[in-house]
């Protein structure tokens, strides 16, 4: 796979810095690494790499926060609209870590407000992070969650944390940007239960409004369909059995089929 995504025109991170996508449509494909490799074969002349520093697939690291109670879970589970998460995003390959509030609205946008976490290592976790300490160095993001998460921040704590790859791609005419996470696993912070989901690879299409995308004509040619995906949900659901998983049973037996295919 990394020999494909080399022949393949590069971005850099400044170029990128125009294409944000703060309030943004997101679709989610799940697939194998080998129907992957095949899409990438097919887009090699409508899109390019992002490239860091010679590298084009990206090491990420997140920890996902929630309730004593998992709420933010259970209203992911339930079908709510206006939900929202928080997590820690770590860009490991590039040193940058923010801290991130989602809020995805009744019509399916997604908005994304996030804050620089200054001093977080993800090679080396802070489990033991709260907020509304009342110190200097968490007033910044107090007063971040005070402004843009609905929930009270001194009762969340870390619940999961992931580790994956990811390959960005931009079509050529700046307008959408593609990730493609591979090489996900889980290790749920309450339970201790870890996931390994290597193999899988999910595709998430970003884009302002409904703007053309080339990717959905060689996405349906491969017949690799729309499927939601939430790497919290998913994560959280694979490592504790004691979550309610009603809405998510059918894509945990697409997950189950998927890897089984390729053992």
């Amino acid at each position: 796979m990394e020999g494909i995504i080399k022949t393949y025109s590069p971005i850099t991170l400044e170029e990128m810095s125009g294409i944000k996508l703060m309030n943004r449509t997101d679709t989610k494909f799940v697939t194998t690494v080998d129907r992957l490799k095949l899409l990438l074969m097919l887009a090699r002349d409508d899109y390019r790499a992002q490239d860091i520093d010679g590298k084009r697939i990206a090491s990420y690291y997140t920890a996902y926060f929630d309730t004593p109670d998992n709420n933010m879970y259970i209203v992911h589970q339930n079908g709510h609209a206006g939900r929202q998460k928080l997590r820690i995003r770590s860009y490991v390959d590039s040193g940058l870590n923010f801290l991130e509030v989602k809020t995805k609205n009744n019509h399916g946008r997604t908005k994304k407000k996030r804050v620089d976490m200054v001093g977080f290592d993800p090679m080396h976790p802070d489990y033991g992070i709260r907020f509304l300490r009342q110190d200097d160095q968490f007033k910044q993001y107090d007063e971040f969650l005070h402004k843009h998460l609905r929930y009270d921040p001194s009762i969340l704590t870390e619940h999961l944390e992931n580790n994956f790859k990811r390959i960005t791609l931009v079509n050529k005419a700046k307008t959408e940007r593609l990730t493609i996470d591979t090489a996900l696993k889980f290790h749920n912070l309450k339970t201790d239960n870890r996931a390994d989901l290597t193999g899988l690879v999910i595709i998430e299409l970003k884009r302002d409004g409904l703007q053309h995308s080339p990717i959905l004509g060689m996405l349906r040619e491969l017949r690799i369909k729309p499927s939601g995906f939430s790497k919290y949900c998913m994560g959280s659901a694979l490592t504790n059995p004691a979550l309610k998983r009603n809405n998510f049973k059918e894509r945990l037996h697409m997950v189950d089929r998927m890897l089984s295919s390729m053992n």
